[in-house]
């Protein structure tokens, strides 16, 4: 007994004057994310190995387990779909905050096989500059923002909204208009085939279903042929990976913002089924006058686990909407005499005590693809994908028979509407019926099939081998269509030599009426090595564009389209990142590409005549990046160099008289360049604060000796110059641009962040024609900045889990202008580096959105 109770003694004499850290005692905190996307896991559990303790992770993938078992030494993070990951905690003492703690998903997970064919970054293995944009982020900032203004805060990027009608936003990055920017939606491409640009309206409404939203800056990891010079935009959508469940939400914002949405997903049964739908309607009246809009949205996604090798998933999306457009930016100086100040818009007008959209867009572009993933065996995986899209609308606007001048029939001055009833009253009086003015729309329908496919061959543990076709067709049709008479009894329309002085009544087709065919046939190859801390990648790729174009009304029948024109382009790239330790890493890549000119640079003026000096594009670009992670502080710096030779230029020459002649402007280079700086620090759980800087010089490098204008029937007209570009900056966009955001939980279910911004070294946008005199400079906007605050709270409301948002944007109703493009000096003696003549639009005033999610 005696010997029992000196044992017992000495035990706890030991335990006493061991060191407090020998044991796993306190709080251990982090947040759970996906290891690609970063996007957050919530409900995922968190288990304090060896005991029944445990802890969900809440909505934004954090968590908070107390541990106070003498005998624990790690935690077991487990979520559906993913490898469980097993963290030590020996030696805690107090509370300790673990960082990010990633998951990776299983083989099986239709998560992993949509990544891996998406072309998504990852980081500290894929060597580009990138950022992501996670759901949860933007569920809270979306607001009435659309999916370029989510990406404000990122290096590189230059996000408005331009005229500030719903769907009207525009992006660039480095320097490069939308035409030069990659977006893909679940791996498809949607930049226009014709022109490259991408339309922000036609998927308005995707931001309820986005999954993850990544930007790569540069050349990019895109899997597919698609030359990307400023970048690549990856916009993935929820799938079968999305917990059973539902939601329902409402909301309301300034200027009679109303939405009202659902979503619901089966998540992935015992049978191997999972089905996912979303819906949407959103209306308003739009900051500024006449923006009035009507848009809806719809998702669905329905996939099939067939076995262990075999995936099939089909999903569709549209977003179809109307809504009134400002097209025609002003003069600073009729704004500021305009009593509407900064939401005059001039582009509207009433008719029986209505508003008409004089300039009004309406589009519908529906897009459905079914994806087939094949694990072939242990090493080899193949994904194939076809899709279609059939899009149809355009955009408003008025025609005359140049008797009458529309813009000076208005119901005031000249700052009040379109008065479309005078209008009315005037084609009534005409003796012949014909209409003095009426209502048209400028429709681009099209149809667009494609299909792509991927294999990937691992040849041993560190090569994997990757291959891939990507075919498209496209038709786009174009044509005026004529939507209101405005009480007359027809437009005599002679643009149809095959039907003169034809008398066109609603519906029926006048001015134009063509077609452009695009054919694209391309294949990439790709190799890549990882060895612990080094990884690396060689593409090859090679695409095939070929144009045709089709002419109802300029040319006869039996001649009336033209043969293919073919442009083969291809494009080389590289890079590698190596991990230096677990905190620090560095990379570098390097591509040389040569692109197709766009359809309108082969067939200029609208007409089947082929420009034989069309050129192709090429861009050389390298890159040295930096990146440093640990649990609190993730940062990144980047320097880039992008060389581009032989852009193509089509300006229009506008001449006093009104008459409209055509440029062809070869062998146009400039040179992007900069240094990238972005951080996010999150010191607690609770408070995580992100930064960025973004410092652009981007300049045209040469001058033209001459250029060679041609009159509308394609005949040379005269020729000028020379055009002194040289040394000139790169319009359109801020060059440099900084941010600084962070988000507070005040408590466990309040979460408050703000978000600053600020853009300086913004030229105005313009046209190369008019730099005619040596020294000519492009004014330079005002710097300005901005500040948005949001707030969510979570709670509960009869056993379901629900949210607020709150949204407010410029906050100090700041005045600014977003979009500028200089004056022409042909004409005006004034311009000269400052805003006379400049016509712009001012940014959008403060606005502010709430809405209530509840979630089944």
């Amino acid at each position: 007994m005696k010997h029992n109770l000196l044992s017992l003694f000495l035990l706890m004499l030991c335990i006493s004057l061991a060191p407090a850290d020998l044991f796993a005692q306190g709080t251990v905190k982090g947040k759970i994310v996906d290891a690609t996307t970063k996007e957050p896991l919530p409900g995922a559990t968190v288990i304090l190995k060896g005991t029944n303790q445990a802890v969900p992770a809440a909505a934004d993938g954090t968590f908070s387990l107390k541990v106070d078992d003498a005998n624990a030494a790690a935690i077991l993070v487990n979520y559906i779909g993913y490898i469980q990951k097993e963290v030590s905690v020996a030696g805690l003492n107090g509370t300790k905050n673990l960082g990010a703690i990633t998951l990776s998903p299983n083989v099986t997970s239709i998560n992993e096989v949509l990544i891996t064919t998406n072309s998504y970054a990852i980081d500290r293995e894929t060597p580009v500059a990138m950022s992501t944009i996670t759901s949860d982020i933007i569920v809270e900032k979306a607001s009435n923002q659309e999916f370029p203004e989510l990406l404000k805060s990122t290096p590189g990027v230059y996000a408005t909204k331009q005229g500030g009608g719903f769907g009207d936003s525009r992006i660039n990055l480095r320097g490069f208009q939308s035409e030069n920017v990659a977006v893909m939606i679940n791996g498809v491409p949607v930049n226009d085939m014709e022109n490259g640009r991408v339309y922000w309206s036609n998927w308005a409404g995707l931001t309820d279903v986005t999954k993850s939203m990544q930007v790569q800056r540069g050349l990019g990891a895109s899997k597919v042929a698609v030359p990307s010079i400023g970048g690549t935009i990856n916009i993935i959508t929820k799938t079968t990976d999305a917990t059973q469940g539902g939601s329902l939400f409402y909301g309301i914002g300034n200027n009679g913002y109303n939405k009202v949405g659902f979503s619901y997903a089966t998540g992935l049964t015992e049978d191997g089924w999972a089905f996912a739908a979303a819906g949407s309607k959103t209306e308003g009246n739009g900051w500024a006058e006449g923006l009035q809009f009507e848009a809806y949205n719809y998702f669905f996604n329905v996939s099939k686990l067939i076995n262990d090798k075999h995936t099939i998933s089909l999903t569709g999306f549209g977003a179809p909407q109307r809504h009134g457009q400002r097209q025609n930016a002003q003069n600073i100086q009729e704004y500021r005499e305009a009593p509407q100040g900064r939401r005059w818009n001039a582009d509207w007008g009433v008719k029986n005590g209505e508003v008409v959209h004089v300039e009004d867009n309406f589009y519908h572009k529906p897009q459905v693809s079914l994806n087939h993933y094949w694990t072939i065996n242990e090493s080899s995986f193949l994904s194939t994908a076809v899709y279609a899209s059939l899009g149809t609308g355009g955009g408003g606007g008025y025609g005359t028979d140049r008797s009458l001048n529309l813009d000076t029939i208005r119901t005031g001055d000249k700052f009040s509407p379109y008065d479309l009833d005078r209008v009315v009253d005037i084609n009534r009086a005409s003796t012949d019926g014909d209409a003095r003015a009426y209502l048209r729309a400028s429709r681009n329908d099209h149809k667009w099939y494609g299909a792509l496919s991927t294999y990937q061959k691992s040849l041993n543990a560190n090569f994997n081998l990757l291959g891939g076709l990507d075919l498209r067709y496209y038709k786009g049709e174009h044509f005026t269509e004529l939507t209101d008479l405005l009480g007359a009894d027809y437009v005599l329309d002679n643009s149809d030599i095959n039907n003169p002085n034809r008398r066109a009544q609603v519906g029926d087709k006048i001015n134009y009426n063509n077609d452009g065919i695009v054919l694209w046939e391309g294949g990439f190859l790709q190799g890549e090595y990882t060895n612990g801390t080094l990884s690396a990648f060689v593409s090859l790729a090679a695409s095939n564009t070929s144009y045709k174009r089709i002419d109802y009304f300029q040319y006869e029948e039996g001649n009336q389209e033209t043969d293919f024109v073919n442009f083969f382009g291809y494009q080389a790239k590289g890079g590698a990142n190596y991990n230096l330790t677990e905190n620090h890493n560095v990379f570098a890549n390097l591509g040389y590409f040569e692109k197709a000119p766009f359809f309108n640079a082969v067939f200029q003026d609208n007409k089947n005549i082929i420009n034989e000096e069309a050129e192709k594009e090429k861009i050389l670009s390298y890159e040295l990046g930096y990146g440093y992670r640990s649990a609190t502080l993730n940062g990144n710096i980047n320097l880039y160099r992008t060389s581009w030779k032989d852009r193509s230029f089509t300006e229009p020459i506008f001449t006093q008289s009104g008459d409209v002649f055509f440029a062809n402007l070869l062998g146009v280079d400039a040179l992007h360049q900069g240094v990238e700086v972005d951080f996010t620090y999150q010191p607690t759980t609770k408070l995580n604060i992100r930064g960025m800087a973004s410092i652009g010089d981007w300049t045209w490098t040469n001058n033209l000796d001459e250029i060679t204008v041609f009159n509308e029937d394609r005949t040379e007209s005269e020729t000028f110059g020379p055009i002194y570009m040289k040394g000139v900056k790169v319009g359109d966009a801020a060059q440099t641009t900084a941010a600084l955001g962070m988000s507070y939980k005040v408590v466990e279910d309040l979460k408050i962040g703000l978000d600053y911004n600020y853009y300086t070294n913004y030229y105005a946008d313009f046209e190369p024609t008019t730099l005619l005199t040596p020294g000519t400079k492009v004014w330079q906007v005002p710097s300005y900045s901005l500040l948005d605050l949001n707030a969510v709270f979570n709670f509960e409301v009869a056993g379901l889990r629900a949210s607020v948002y709150a949204n407010v944007n410029n906050v100090l109703d700041t005045e600014y202008i977003s979009d500028a493009r200089n004056g022409d000096d042909r004409f005006d003696d004034d311009v000269n580096g400052d805003a006379i003549g400049t016509s712009v639009y001012f940014g959008i005033g403060r606005t502010w959105t709430t809405g209530l999610k509840i979630n089944f």
